[in-house]
C-alpha cells in the first residue's frame, strides 16, 4: 500500500508551504537585521509570530475549519503582517531611549504613543477581511479559512504583542539588571 493521488499531492503541498513559511520568517529577520543594524532587536520582533498561532488555532477551532493549504497560505501572510506592530513598537522604543530616560520609561512612552495606531491598523485589517471570513460573495467559502486564519492570528498577536514584546525587549536589553541592582549594560539601539 502506498499513499497516492490527492493525499500525496496534499502532503507535498504542505511540505512546500512549511518551507515557504520558514523562508518567509528568515527573510523577514534578514531585512529587519539590516534595517535595525542589530541581531537582537529583530529577534524581539519575531516573538510576535508565534503569538499569532494562538489566534489561528482558536479561530479555526471556533469556525470548525480544518487545516488546509489555504490556511497555511494565511499563516505565511501572517508571518509578514504580524511583525508590523512589533516593528513599530520596537522602533519607537529605540527612538525614545535617551540618556535622560530609563529603559522602562522609554518602553512605557513607546507603548502609549503606539497603542492607538497599532489598534487602528489591526481593526482596519480585520474589518476588511470580515466579509471574506463570513463567506459573503461568490467563491468566498473557499477563501474563508484564509481570512479566519489571518483575523484570528492578527487579533491575538496584536493583543499579546502589546504586552509580550515590551517585556522581551526589556529582558534582552538588560532591564533585569536594574531589578538585581547591577549597572545597566544594555544593548543600546
Amino acid at each position: 500500500w502506498i499513499v497516492a493521488g490527492q493525499s500525496r499531492e496534499m502532503q507535498e503541498s504542505m511540505k512546500s508551504l512549511q518551507f515557504a513559511l520558514l523562508l518567509a520568517v528568515f527573510l523577514v529577520y534578514v531585512i529587519m537585521a539590516s534595517t535595525f543594524e542589530s541581531l537582537v532587536h529583530p529577534l524581539v520582533i519575531l516573538f510576535s509570530v508565534p503569538l499569532a498561532a494562538v489566534g489561528c488555532i482558536g479561530g479555526l477551532w471556533l469556525a470548525g475549519a480544518p487545516v488546509s493549504v489555504v490556511v497555511l497560505i494565511g499563516i505565511i501572510v501572517l508571518a509578514g503582517v504580524v511583525v508590523n506592530n512589533a516593528i513599530v513598537l520596537v522602533d519607537t522604543i529605540n527612538r525614545q531611549r535617551t540618556p535622560d530616560r530609563t529603559l522602562e520609561q522609554a518602553i512605557l512612552q513607546a507603548g502609549v504613543m503606539r497603542l492607538r495606531p497599532i489598534l487602528i491598523t489591526t481593526a482596519t485589517t480585520v474589518l476588511g477581511l470580515l466579509p471574506l471570513a463570513l463567506g459573503l460573495g461568490a467563491g468566498a467559502e473557499v477563501q474563508a479559512p484564509l481570512a479566519i486564519t489571518v483575523i484570528g492570528g492578527l487579533v491575538s498577536s496584536t493583543l499579546l504583542t502589546l504586552v509580550v514584546i515590551p517585556v522581551v525587549y526589556w529582558a534582552l536589553s538588560g532591564g533585569w539588571r536594574s531589578v538585581l541592582g547591577e549597572s545597566e549594560g544594555d544593548l543600546a539601539p
